[in-house]
């Protein structure tokens, strides 16, 4: 899970589905914070128009082909039972264009089944992780991300994370 984890936060084109309308809900915060940190956030949730001033689709599915092509992560915010669905749609995805990379079930998601029909399709996989809370763990501190997982510091020295 640690590569798979390295290489979302290495990406740059995240669809979040189930990405609230709400502020205070974790989804939109955690979009938020990774739209700050250079990420392109892509909502995903049929009972918006738009959210973070960015066009929402009612599915993966209904993606124009050129988001699909540059889609690097998919982030779910879904409930357990919803995400066999959402892993479905991200691999017919995956299979024309080889993308997207990784499917990520955020903090309390867990579904094995929807696990391994993302492995099985190639797609990388992590679940029961935050992408703020394992951001932060790994580039806020040094401010990089190397694909090794070590970070320069601002004196040059390079850390081990």
């Amino acid at each position: 899970m640690e590569n798979a984890i390295r290489r979302a936060l290495s990406s740059k084109a995240i669809a979040v589905v189930g990405l609230s309308k709400d502020p205070a809900k974790p989804s939109y915060q955690v979009a938020s914070y990774l739209r700050t940190k250079g990420f392109r956030i892509i909502p995903v949730n049929p009972t918006a128009d738009s959210i973070l001033g960015e066009k929402s689709y009612k599915s993966l599915l209904d993606l124009p082909d050129y988001i699909k092509s540059e889609l690097d992560v998919v982030d779910i915010f879904r409930r357990t039972e919803d995400v066999p669905r959402v892993v479905e749609e991200a691999v017919e995805i995956h299979t024309k264009y080889l993308r997207p990379y990784v499917v990520w079930m955020q903090l309390g998601i867990i579904n094995e089944i929807a696990a391994k029909m993302a492995r099985d399709s190639g797609l990388d996989v992590v679940m029961d992780r935050c992408m703020k809370i394992e951001h932060e763990k790994r580039v806020t501190r040094t401010g990089c991300l190397l694909p090794d997982d070590r970070c320069c510091s601002p004196n040059g020295r390079r850390l081990i994370i």
